[in-house]
């Protein structure tokens, strides 16, 4: 089993920064993909950036210029860092795994384990 545990959300004001944190534990392997989606409510969960294990990025409009996305592939970690937040932003957000790339990392379905969220809050 594979666990994604997700921290560093929180309440911040607009035009603030957060860096969210995402590990990977359990059985030790390297993840192809990881990446960052993200809900809010009464919305579909939508993606926001992914990373492959080369440190090629896939970026969503919503985060260009704002959010940016890195891993530490000996630790299984991803981080997303961002900046210049607005309210728009809140959601909570769910870091996800995709053990082997299969052409895609922009889908939920494109990912084989997620984590339990982490809430974002950004007030105006």
């Amino acid at each position: 089993q594979v666990q994604l545990v997700e921290s560093g959300g929180g309440l911040v004001q607009a035009g603030g920064s957060l860096r969210l944190s995402c590990a990977a534990s359990g059985r030790t392997f390297s993840m192809d993909v990881m990446g960052w989606f993200r809900q809010a409510p009464g919305k579909e969960r939508e993606f926001v950036l992914a990373i492959s294990r080369s440190g090629n990025t896939y970026y969503a409009d919503s985060g260009k210029g704002r959010f940016t996305i890195s891993r530490d592939n000996a630790k299984n970690t991803v981080y997303l860092q961002m900046n210049s937040l607005k309210p728009e932003d809140t959601a909570v957000y769910y870091c996800a795994a995709d053990r082997y790339y299969s052409g895609s990392a922009y889908n939920s379905g494109d990912y084989d384990y997620w984590g339990q969220g982490t809430q974002v809050t950004v007030s105006s």
